[in-house]
């Protein structure tokens, strides 16, 4: 069996109050439309094709070329959405898989029991619904007295009887793609004027042909984000989901609640992540790490064995041994080598410091290439920016440079060199000198 795949995603998102599409809103840290995406591309051989509005160009800007794209200019209805995809469509494939750009939660797995359905037992619709207390302005699913379904009726239309119904329709769907293209001009339009998806069970149904439901009892997986309450409670779930594959992979939360993990961040075993701490974007932790508390990690690299403490750490790659903070600050750019010690309140900028380089509290080294087992005294600046240009300042293997001191950049400071405390270096050192004062001169005699 041959299967397409169409995703409805030209909703107004008028009550996100918004300028960007509600599907490209993040959701643990991508937009929410990838969820969808990435889910349908695993069911078909052919690219999925997304219904767009006035979000397309938004939607190509993320998406490129990995789906295919059809207009809908009018928002009349999800029957009338996918309509607009019938002449991309028809003849492509056996069954059209239909699902929603603003589903963020619904597992692979779950859709992967409609598609099933239909592959097992041939009827001309599988669909997913869900028995919840919450109705989440869903379409109610009316059965027969044998419990076949006959119907799905909004709950706009929806009569005091059907409202009661707590099996609500989730508009997933796999039809038989024939019989969809045929019959979906057919459709009426509502009394608001609209066509709606729902309406072509009550047709398969009259038609004497089969619908087969598949029922989850998750309410969580089938919520659709109307709004940014909803949002926040689709994010919840979703950090939950996360952290507790984490657990479940050998990595301890000393509090899940209050740790906040994107989609896609890599954390290896027997690590400890403290409260109040975020791992976001294109992380990954090693082994054997402490991460926090009240600390932030973005596009970073951490290797295993390191302990990174209430410290803002972004854009770096940090070997093995390394100790961070607390309070410390590393920004892009920056690669620390095996066994850095960082202090209390000191920054790096765009720089590389070498093995077991020990840098104090209260420091800070930008632009710099500091060599290994130097040691950057307590207070210690490099001064890389004259107010026009950056420049680099260059510190020799075991170097010691003193607290206070001032590196003026540009600057060499040579292997083994020694600056004193409270020095005002503006000239590069040789190997193995001693300078000191302001500003910085070799000692004599």
């Amino acid at each position: 069996m041959e299967l397409s795949v169409l995703i409805l995603a030209a909703g107004k998102s008028t009550r996100f109050r918004s300028r960007t599409s509600k599907v490209l809103h993040p959701l643990a840290g991508r937009p929410m439309i990838l969820y969808s995406v990435d889910a349908a591309q695993t069911f078909s051989p052919y690219p999925p094709t997304l219904v767009v509005g006035d979000n397309e160009l938004q939607l190509r800007a993320l998406l490129g070329d990995r789906v295919r794209y059809v207009r809908q200019d009018q928002p009349l209805g999800t029957g009338h959405a996918v309509l607009q995809a019938r002449e991309a469509l028809q003849g492509e494939g056996d069954a059209v898989l239909v699902s929603f750009g603003d589903m963020p939660l619904l597992r692979r797995e779950t859709l992967e029991a409609v598609v099933d359905r239909y592959r097992q037992l041939r009827p001309t619709i599988s669909m997913l619904t869900v028995v919840s207390e919450d109705s989440m302005a869903y379409g109610r699913v009316i059965r027969d007295a044998s419990g076949g379904v006959v119907a799905v009726v909004e709950e706009a239309v929806a009569s005091p009887e059907q409202l009661a119904i707590k099996e609500l329709n989730c508009s997933v769907y796999c039809f038989d793609a024939a019989w969809l293209w045929d019959n979906l001009p057919f459709l009426q339009p509502s009394p608001k004027g609209e066509l709606y998806l729902t309406d072509m069970v009550g047709m398969a149904v009259a038609q004497g042909r089969r619908v087969e439901p598949v029922v989850t009892y998750d309410a969580d997986e089938v919520l659709g984000p109307n709004n940014r309450v909803q949002l926040a409670q689709a994010e919840r779930v979703l950090r939950r989901r996360i952290n507790e594959e984490l657990m479940l992979s050998g990595v301890t939360l000393l509090d899940p609640n209050t740790t906040y993990v994107d989609h896609g961040v890599k954390v290896g075993q027997d690590t400890t992540i403290w409260p109040n701490t975020f791992l976001s974007g294109q992380t990954t932790v090693g082994e054997d790490c402490h991460i926090g508390p009240n600390t932030f990690v973005r596009d970073c690299h951490i290797a295993d064995r390191c302990t990174v403490r209430a410290s803002f750490v972004e854009g770096a790659r940090i070997a093995e041994d390394c100790s961070i903070g607390p309070f410390a600050r590393i920004r892009p750019g920056t690669t620390l080598d095996s066994g850095v010690h960082m202090g209390s309140f000191g920054e790096v900028k765009g720089s590389h410091l070498g093995q077991r380089v020990h840098m104090g509290h209260f420091s800070y080294v930008g632009d710099a290439e500091v060599g290994a087992e130097a040691n950057i005294g307590a207070g210690a600046v490099t001064c890389n920016y004259d107010g026009e240009t950056k420049h680099r300042t260059r510190i020799g293997e075991r170097a010691f440079v003193g607290s206070g001191s001032m590196l003026v950049a540009p600057l060499e400071i040579g292997p083994g060199a020694v600056i004193g405390a409270g020095s005002v270096v503006t000239h590069d050192v040789p190997a193995g000198a001693l300078v000191y004062g302001v500003p910085a001169r070799p000692r004599r005699g």
